[in-house]
């Protein structure tokens, strides 16, 4: 399932040679030669990588189980594939890109006229230069994708065509990671398996989820348990849903992690519900971070968070992306490479979801055990705890906020966007005011 990647300078890592986004880089690298499918070696041999870094337990569901409305479907895979012209001469040749093969192309092995095989034939006129990625996954047919440019050179009247492959009865495969909490309650973070060599979709999402979960199981406690998916996308989201019915009711917040290796400004998608608790958070996450976002009402269509928010399950499911799909040029074509994904963009990308997690996890509620009038600060020594601080003026204005809206029904994030201030400076006050006896945390 291995072969060269799409471009031959794409193993440099030009901004960052160590850290996390280096090490991210590194794994897209590792991985950027398999050909991925929604079934198939390239799954299994992607999560078996992924399995040296975060104990995956892999799933195997066979052909023909029914999921909802769908059914698990025929396993491929692909050996070698090829258009050679009269001569014997690769024109065409899978082992040099994997893109060049229609996903789920069924086997052929023929000579056909040039006036038959170009039906078979896609390529992108106005970039002539790159591959695009195309699928079949529900259409049993063939075709390859090539540039313009080997497209018009392909002049001979007759070509011998194949597609070394099979597609018969076997299994859909997924990964799946549980790191438990003190709680029950999830938080579920999704990514796709099933793109060959691309990079940004969605090797990149792959990278930044599996450091998330290194991360996050370092940890020396988590509130919520938190699961990871590395599924195919849409029928493997449906296909868990189907085989988890019964628990997705633990789900209490959920992020898609996909295209999070561009340079492009953070796009946030919202959940079906708009004002979930995930939904403001990351809004929260993206608005006081400073930098360029976007933030989206829901539509659907897209990525698996359609499926986890199909009204059937309404799970408060967002995906929190750079570039979104089919915006950037490079997207499902063979300029998606190592080069356009950089280590910097990676490391912001890990960031910023570890910064969600984290207002997740300390977004409590409490009382204040001083409510009526406000309390005298002076004397317990609290205009004196930051007065100090260069922020000592933001930081007395954050504890008055808190102590008024302590009432027992704000969360510090509705404090924190009531007050129009950072997440982490609200969480901080309440800290010192635990420590002076001002507050109560509410129990769930």
């Amino acid at each position: 399932m291995m072969g060269p990647p799409n471009h031959p300078a794409g193993n440099r890592v030009t901004d960052q040679q160590s850290g996390p986004g280096a090490e991210m880089h590194r794994l897209v690298s590792e991985l950027y030669p398999i050909c991925r499918s929604i079934t198939g070696e390239g799954v299994r041999e992607t999560l078996r990588i992924l399995q040296r870094q975060i104990p995956l337990v892999i799933h195997e569901v066979p052909t023909g189980t029914p999921v909802f409305d769908w059914t698990v479907p025929k396993e491929w895979n692909i050996r070698d594939a090829y258009i050679k012209n009269a001569r014997g001469e690769r024109l065409v040749d899978f082992q040099k890109c994997n893109l060049h093969v229609v996903s789920y192309s069924v086997p052929v092995r023929r000579v056909m006229s040039r006036e038959e095989l170009r039906k078979h034939l896609f390529s992108l006129p106005d970039r002539p230069d790159w591959i695009p990625y195309r699928t079949s996954y529900y259409n049993e047919t063939w075709g390859f994708c090539l540039s313009q440019r080997q497209l018009e050179t392909l002049t001979d009247e007759e070509y011998e065509v194949c597609v070394d492959a099979t597609l018969a009865d076997g299994h859909l495969t997924y990964g799946e990671y549980l790191i438990p909490g003190t709680t029950t309650d999830e938080v579920l973070v999704s990514c796709h398996v099933c793109h060959p060599s691309l990079c940004n979709d969605n090797l990149s999402g792959i990278a930044v989820a599996t450091h998330l979960a290194m991360h996050l199981a370092g940890l020396p406690s988590r509130r919520f348990s938190y699961r990871f998916l590395f599924i195919p996308g849409t029928i493997g989201s449906i296909t868990w849903l189907a085989r988890n019915e019964e628990q997705v009711a633990r789900i209490k917040h959920g992020l898609v992690i996909t295209c999070v290796g561009d340079g492009g400004p953070f796009t946030y998608k919202k959940s079906r519900r708009g004002n979930a608790e995930i939904d403001r958070a990351v809004t929260h996450v993206l608005k006081t971070s400073g930098k360029e976002h976007v933030v989206q009402d829901f539509f659907p269509y897209g990525y698996d968070e359609r499926q986890y928010c199909s009204p059937g399950f309404d799970l408060p499911v967002g995906c929190l992306m750079r570039s979104p799909h089919g915006s950037f040029p490079e997207y499902h074509t063979s300029a998606d490479n190592l080069e356009f994904v950089r280590p910097q963009s990676l490391d912001e990308s890990l960031q910023c979801y570890q910064a969600v997690v984290d207002l997740l996890e300390h977004n409590r509620t409490y009382r204040s055990l001083n409510p009526k009038c406000e309390p005298q600060l002076g004397k317990r020594g609290l205009y004196t705890a930051i007065g100090g601080d260069k922020n000592a003026a933001q930081k007395q204005m954050a504890m008055l906020w808190v102590l008024n809206l302590a009432d027992g029904s704000h969360s510090l994030l509705d404090i924190a966007e009531r007050a129009g201030e950072h997440f982490d400076i609200i969480a901080q006050t309440v800290r010192l005011l635990i420590e002076h006896g001002l507050l109560a945390e509410v129990p769930d």
